[in-house]
């Protein structure tokens, strides 16, 4: 019986690595530096020497191990295969044709988003669940659909991409996406600074902000905390457009957990309740009650999501 699993999650500066258990143990986590040279050429070949090299070090042969589950910043098709990958400077790359090559061992890949997204529903934030929406809220809105335990990746790799939910007309600078409007510009952290200096701009109220050093999402979220009243607007406003942008998401999926991720989400459970407070209003009758909960692997996620993409 194979009893190992590894887990690959390819970014732009480092590319995680995890041996696991095929239980969800991690036996063992490291990091390689992503090179991007030769327009990422070094990177998959990279990642099969390191994946033999630790199987060598742990006596490990091909016969111990189900396979390797690679996560990619990135569309993944249902070959494995990426068209491009713009933060690896990839174009078309058959991502699965060329680690089983090099390596030997049975492949999965998956968008990075979706990848994380699984490995909270399998060791994080989803536990107990079999259908969830993770929403990553970092310098972009990121996200994950997840039912009946099987990532929901769509036709070219681009399911859960929650973050370009067209939520406000008035918006008309353009998105990274190039579209206007998005929930990005509104909910990510990026978003909230947007939030916080049109509140600012727009009035003489006193506020905690006013005398801070940086306006971020934390310095936002840390006035909440102390009753600011003007970061409390702004909190409500982003509690605003998420929630609805989730209220409408969830229409569709009809999801039993919203995990909540991402740097915003340091801010804890008093984030969750702006969000709680707009989505339940706009919800369908049936969706209402779907639970809410943070992130608990952090960046880890990655690896624990592809370890059990491998596994599936």
């Amino acid at each position: 019986m194979k009893e190992y699993c590894f887990g690959i999650d390819v970014g732009g500066t480092t590319v995680k690595c995890g041996l696991f258990r095929t239980d969800g143990e991690v036996l063992e986590k490291w990091e390689i530096p992503t090179r991007l040279e030769n327009d990422g050429g070094f990177i998959l070949p990279d990642v099969a020497k390191t994946v033999l090299s630790k199987m060598e070090d742990k006596g490990l042969t091909a016969e111990d191990v189900e396979g390797i589950g690679i996560g990619i910043p990135g569309p993944v098709n249902d070959n494995g295969e990426v068209e491009v990958a713009v933060n690896l400077h990839w174009g078309h790359v058959n991502i699965v044709g060329e680690m089983e090559r090099m390596t030997g061992l049975r492949t999965k890949a998956g968008n990075d988003a979706n990848v994380a997204a699984l490995g909270e529903l399998w060791k994080g934030g989803g536990i107990g669940f079999r259908n969830m929406i993770m929403v990553t809220l970092g310098t972009g809105v990121g996200g994950g659909i997840i039912i009946n335990e099987r990532v929901v990746a769509g036709a070219h790799g681009a399911g859960g991409e929650i973050g370009h939910t067209h939520i406000d007309d008035s918006i008309t600078d353009p998105c990274n996406c190039g579209n206007c409007g998005c929930l990005e510009q509104v909910a990510s952290a990026t978003g909230i600074v947007r939030l916080a200096k049109e509140e600012l701009a727009s009035c003489d109220d006193p506020s905690l902000l006013r005398d801070a050093p940086e306006i971020s999402a934390k310095a936002v979220f840390d006035a909440v905390k102390e009753g600011d009243i003007l970061s409390i607007r702004i909190a409500e406003r982003f509690g605003f457009y998420l929630g609805k942008a989730l209220a409408i998401i969830a229409c569709v999926v009809d999801p039993e957990v919203f995990v909540i991720g991402g740097g915003v989400s340091k801010a804890g459970p008093i984030l969750l309740e702006f969000i709680k407070k707009y989505y339940v209003p706009y919800a369908f009758t049936a969706s209402k009650g779907a639970a809410f909960e943070l992130a608990k692997l952090g960046n880890d996620a990655g690896i624990y999501g592809a370890a059990r993409m491998v596994l599936q």
